[in-house]
């Protein structure tokens, strides 16, 4: 099939390009204007094909904004976010610093799909955010050094999902309110992990442990 698209230049994609041309298309349009306003006739239109296709590849308009939901929170890199490092310290502020600015690449989308802009309330929606959250707190604690194998329902992931709640306003305050700078918010988010690393996770691990001891941390 040909489309144009939004630079407007006819190009023939393959069904998983085209199906992901659709996908940025929704990204940009769900960042730009509140869920209700956006219509599936005006993804289609920016993205050069019919809505019969947005309907194939995607269903309903929910069914492509639960796919941009996706695409804003399941950062799949974070892994690789911090390189070789020393410290603690280090690997946080890669991790953070790398986090900030994979955001703003598409940072009202970002707020939307986190906030009331959306469909918040949506239950799909929060599994999906809960999920992200699940996921981000897990990779947090391989990237600062816990090796342990932790549990959903542990201590520690909790703290991190917890954290995850203070990443999400933190965005809001500096892409959405401009109540704080990028440099701001990369102080808080980086200081506050470090606090919990260094402080909060080995105390909440000494009351998890039964014998009340510290639980060991992988380096």
């Amino acid at each position: 099939m040909v489309t144009h698209g939004e630079a407007g230049r006819a190009r023939r994609l393959d069904p998983d390009i085209r199906r992901e041309e659709i996908l940025r298309c929704a990204v940009r349009l769900f960042g730009e204007r509140p869920y209700a306003e956006v219509s599936t006739a005006e993804i289609a239109e920016a993205a050069g094909v019919t809505r019969g296709l947005i309907h194939h590849y995607f269903g309903t308009k929910r069914g492509i904004y639960l796919d941009v939901v996706r695409a804003m929170v399941l950062v799949p890199n974070l892994d690789e976010a911090s390189g070789p490092a020393d410290s603690v310290r280090e690997r946080v502020e890669q991790s953070v610093g790398w986090f900030l600015d994979t955001v703003a690449l598409h940072g009202g989308t970002y707020v939307a799909v986190t906030g009331p802009e959306g469909i918040a309330g949506d239950p799909e929606v929060e599994r999906i955010l809960a999920v992200a959250d699940d996921i981000a707190a897990r990779k947090i604690l391989r990237a600062v050094g816990y090796g342990w194998d932790s549990t959903e329902h542990s201590p520690e992931r909790a703290v991190l999902r917890a954290y995850c709640q203070l990443v999400k306003g933190t965005v809001r305050e500096w892409l959405r309110s401009r109540s704080v700078t990028r440099e701001q918010a990369y102080l808080l988010l980086t200081e506050a992990l470090v606090a919990i690393v260094e402080d909060v996770l080995p105390a909440v691990s000494r009351y998890a442990s039964p014998a009340g001891r510290e639980l060991p941390r992988g380096h």
